[in-house]
């Protein structure tokens, strides 16, 4: 990886993160508190002041990652969580008018993906799928080291599919506690720490589940590796063996023996996700 100077930019709903990453290094990091209820105006207006704090001379691009569907191309994003006003944002064009560099900008679980691809548990794979299990479920693809987001942004939606009587959103995310078991999943995670057999036998239930939609991402794309975040893959001991049990159901058994699931462990994976897009960007002109 060259020693590329750029900004990751992690927007959330209530505050922005950006961070200085250089080549693999991330080297300093902003935050700032945004105004989520003001006017479009408002809200660029706390980005542009993280922003100035933020840049250098030898800033090469802007990446940013949302909480939103975005036209990538483009760079317009639109309904971003959390901040109502919104609705359908020109920040590409915005931004680069601005600061006079390349920008690029993508959702959320797709600069989660590509994070890992560039500085997680991804590096050593061609083809991965980036699995974010929490309050929902939600996914990034990278084939052939190239991410794949779809002419709308919506490749790897995978918890919308149709799955038994709702999706694998309902049964395989943190959902699944309140919906199924009527119960909170922090509560029942704390519970199968301490051994609790009713908590334990509900990550086993869950685990099952996951394990139904990992068939069903194999059977679609076939990569060679699954990260998996967010809040419920820190439960991932507790459903490891009934999810992989799962697994090995799928049809084509010779698949699976190179088939890596892997837990991230990347520390400001949004920033690094969201500089990672120069990468990827750059990679389709290499």
């Amino acid at each position: 990886m060259m020693r590329h100077n750029i900004l990751g930019i992690d927007l959330g709903g209530t505050n922005v993160r950006a961070g200085q990453v250089v080549g693999d290094k991330l080297q300093e990091i902003n935050s700032r508190r945004i105004n989520a209820d003001g006017s479009v105006d408002d809200v660029l207006d706390d980005l542009f002041q993280l922003i100035d704090q933020s840049m250098n001379s030898s800033m090469e691009a802007i990446g940013i990652g949302v909480p939103s569907v975005v036209d990538v191309r483009r760079g317009i994003v639109y309904d971003v969580q959390n901040i109502p006003s919104w609705k359908e944002v020109h920040l590409k064009e915005i931004l680069q008018k601005r600061y006079d560099i390349p920008v690029f900008i993508n959702n959320d679980a797709n600069c989660f993906a590509v994070g890992e691809k560039y500085f997680g548990e991804g590096q050593d794979y061609h083809s991965l799928i980036g699995l974010i299990i929490g309050t929902g479920m939600g996914a990034g693809i990278i084939i052939h080291d190239k991410l794949y987001a779809g002419p709308n942004c919506g490749a790897g939606e995978f918890g919308m599919v149709d799955y038994l009587d709702q999706n694998y959103e309902y049964y395989g995310s943190g959902q699944f506690f309140e919906h199924v078991h009527h119960t909170d999943g922090e509560k029942v995670y704390q519970n199968a720490q301490n051994g609790d057999e009713s908590a334990l036998q509900i990550f086993q239930d869950l685990g099952r589940h996951i394990g139904n939609a990992i068939k069903m991402i194999l059977y679609t794309l076939d990569p060679e590796c699954i990260v998996f975040g967010g809040s419920v893959s820190k439960a991932y001991s507790f459903f490891q063996k009934s999810m992989w049990d799962q697994i090995q159901t799928f049809a084509y058994a010779n698949s699976l023996k190179g088939l890596d699931i892997k837990i991230s462990n990347l520390e400001h994976g949004g920033i690094l996700g969201a500089a990672a897009l120069y990468y990827d960007a750059q990679s389709s002109t290499d």
